[in-house]
Formats: C-alpha cells, structure tokens, sequence
C-alpha cells in the first residue's frame, strides 16, 4: 500500500518536560515504539499531523518518518489531543517490520449504491462496521476493503466473505459477520386531517331544542 512521509526530528529527552518544550518550539512530540527496539522519540511538524488526521483511514496508513538519514516505517496507535483547541499534542506510532503480523483497522469502501434495487425504492444502507479490524503483514497492509452494494434488496447484507481485497487478511472476529445491511424504509401512519369533526363526548345531554 502507499505510505506518506512524514519529516520528523530526533528529540533527545523524555518525560512531560521535555514534550511540553517541543511544543513550545510549535512541533508535535511524538514516539515509536515496537519491532523489538528501544522507543524512538521524534518531533514532528502540526500541519503535516492535521492534514493525516483529518484524512480517511489514517488508522491503516502506514507512514515514513524520515530524520536524521534513517527511516522508520509505522502505523498511528495513538493521538492526544489538547481539552480545549483539540491540536494534537502527542502522537503514538507503531513500528512495522517485515514478516511480522499486526492488527489494523481498515476502512470499508461501499461501491454502486445507486444501483442497488433496495436503495432506489427507499431503502436505507446500515453500516454496523466503519471498518474492520483484520490481522496481517506489516507489508500487505490493505487500504481499504471493498463492498458491492449493487445486488441488495431489501434485508440483504454485506458479510466479511462478501468483501473484495481481503486474500492477505484474517478478521479478528472467527465468524462471518455481517458489516452492513439494506433496510426497508419506515412505514408512517397518515395524521388525521386538521379540519375533521371531534366526536361528542359520551353521556353528554343532548342539547335542548
């Protein structure tokens, strides 16, 4: 899958200290930790983290972060974000090595949705899963799986073997579970008319002549 790199900077200190200093300096402390090595600390620009995050799927992204000659391929695991102006502060990366299993989310895509004759008689799409957490190989790391809606009516759905882009990845979940479903749309019962009749009220004497 395509990466997106990332320019970063070593940091050399740890602790709260230090990652408030990086941010004093307008950078993003960050960490890379995982493939059997010592935690890496970076540093890295905010406009660049923004525009990830506010990206679909970046928790499926894999990223280069390039600093000091070397490059280190990883995952997002983890954004902090400030209580009030909710600017990233911390940013939590997983390393990727070759040959070894991990655990990612990813992004379901859903395909021909105009064509699907339980859609185009008013029908509502009900997607359970967003995306779909599967195990697989640092280097087979899907962007997306895909889901043909063009064939459903009313009630049918979308299960994990109906998905296209699956061959190099295990679901977390053993069984086949369903990730969306065609529902019929909702009968509404018709209002009384404003200008109908109240009935009279029982037991109440007719009016004299």
């Amino acid at each position: 899958m395509a990466s997106v790199t990332f320019e970063a900077e070593i940091r050399q200190r740890a602790g709260k200290g230090a990652a408030r200093a990086t941010r004093r300096a307008g950078k993003v402390p960050a960490v890379v930790y995982g493939g059997g090595q010592e935690p890496t600390l970076v540093a890295l620009d905010p406009r660049a983290v923004v525009r990830e995050l506010h990206r679909g799927g970046w928790q499926s992204r894999q990223y280069e972060l390039t600093a000091e000659g070397q490059t280190i391929r990883a995952l997002i695991r983890g954004v902090q974000f400030h209580p009030v102006t909710d600017a990233p502060e911390h940013v939590d990366f997983q390393r990727l090595v070759a040959g070894t299993k991990i655990k990612v989310a990813v992004p379901v895509h859903f395909d021909n949705e105009a064509t699907s004759p339980g859609l185009k008689r008013g029908g509502v799409l009900n997607v359970v899963r967003h995306a779909v957490e599967v195990f697989c190989d640092s280097d087979q790391i899907p962007d997306q799986f895909t889901a043909d809606l063009g064939p459903l009516d009313f009630n049918d759905n979308v299960r994990w073997h109906d998905l296209k882009g699956t061959e190099h990845s295990t679901p977390v979940i053993s069984r086949d579970f369903v990730v969306a479903t065609v529902v019929p749309p909702t009968k509404v019962e018709a209002a009384p008319e404003a200008g109908a009749a109240a009935a009279p009220a029982k037991g109440k004497a007719a009016a004299k002549k």
